[in-house]
């Protein structure tokens, strides 16, 4: 494996890094990785305590798991300017960037909503995972990416304190308790769109208050392209993201985090963290230039919609099908736990090496 070549072509390595670290987590999940390594037989353990933060959390508060989708929402709008003007600079008018748009999103939804409808067998309507929320955000950023900076951010604040407002002040009875689950107006959305309240209390609506999320990244992405020295980038990117934290965890006794319904205070926290682990992955690989792990990781980003479905619709159960047997002869000695802990891990190398393969053969899919 090569060490990829320093930034080409406009490519943030950053940018392919954070895309790829957060996508290979994603996977790692349908692994089941995460679901050992807080077995009860490690409670207590180092490994334990690590593991929980590969977990939601159940109501009140935040985990790193919690993260990972605001990572993602916010990465795909760090890429968004970058995609517009290569299109504009390649020919394309403004016209047909936004036709793209509308069918990418449209794709998106489409396939967020058919994942729901696998497992049932039988047709729902629910769209709560992060592709169905992403087509929303992503066209919400888009219709506004021209516009001024000040005017992003008072939209996206807007949609916050829409969202907020509608928690608080909702008047039907049985669903106006704002931060109680399934006694909230996120419930009361899901049950108007679905026919029923998610059993995990998360709420379709998330995707109007995180679309926030999207759009800081297309603020960082336009950042990140402007001719601001670095420095100036890297402190731009610290700033925001502390101004995120501040009004996150500072509100949070008004306002609780909840990622289940994205609360106000979980939009901007995370948000913070978001900005945060952009500006540091830019610090050290496209200042630093510190680029030992960047390609295991970028493989993985760049094809995230293939890996995404094809570990959700039954890819990685199939590599461990097959794998199992094998694993049982040469790890089973172990111990139960150590010997699934060890599948899991190596389920985990196999997603990889798909998108290893796809990126030797350059094979990227897209929509």
């Amino acid at each position: 494996m090569t060490k990829p070549k320093e930034q080409t072509n406009n490519r943030l390595l950053s940018l392919d890094f954070f895309r790829g670290l957060t996508m290979f987590l994603l996977i790692a999940e349908f692994s089941h990785l995460f679901t050992y390594i807080v077995d009860s037989e490690l409670e207590g353990s180092i490994v334990h305590a690590i593991g929980e933060q590969f977990h939601h959390v159940e109501w009140v508060g935040m985990h790193f798991w919690d993260l990972i989708q605001p990572f993602f929402m916010f990465i795909v709008g760090v890429a968004m300017p970058l995609s517009f003007y290569k299109r504009i600079a390649r020919g394309d008018s403004y016209n047909q960037v936004f036709k793209h748009a509308l069918k990418r999103a449209f794709l998106l939804l489409v396939l967020g909503w058919a994942l729901y409808c696998i497992d049932p067998g039988k047709i729902v309507f629910r769209f709560q995972n992060v592709l169905a929320q992403l087509s929303i955000s992503y066209i919400l950023a888009f219709l506004i990416m021209k516009k001024p900076s000040a005017i992003q951010i008072g939209f996206s604040v807007l949609l916050i304190l829409i969202t907020e407002g509608l928690y608080r002040f909702f008047p039907l009875e049985g669903f106006n308790q704002a931060f109680i689950p399934g006694k909230n107006f996120g419930a009361w959305f899901n049950i108007l769109i679905s026919g029923e309240e998610d059993g995990g209390h998360w709420a379709m609506f998330n995707a109007i208050p995180t679309a926030a999320h999207t759009i800081w990244g297309v603020l960082a992405g336009r950042l990140l392209m402007s001719d601001q020295s670095n420095k100036k980038k890297l402190q731009t990117l610290i700033i925001a993201g502390v101004i995120g934290l501040i009004i996150g965890y500072g509100l949070s006794p008004f306002t609780p985090i909840i990622k289940r319904i994205s609360t106000g205070t979980f939009v901007f926290a995370s948000g913070g963290w978001s900005v945060l682990a952009l500006a540091l992955c830019y610090w050290l690989i496209d200042i630093k230039k510190y680029l030992k792990g960047v390609l295991f990781f970028a493989v993985v980003g760049m094809n995230p919609l293939f890996i995404y479905l094809f570990a959700h619709v039954g890819g990685a159960d199939l590599v461990r099908t097959i794998v199992l047997p094998f694993s049982n002869v040469l790890f089973g000695w172990m111990g139960e736990l150590n010997a699934m802990i060890v599948l899991s891990s190596i389920v985990l190398f196999f997603l990889w090496y798909i998108c290893y393969w796809f990126y030797k053969k350059k094979i990227f899919i897209k929509i």
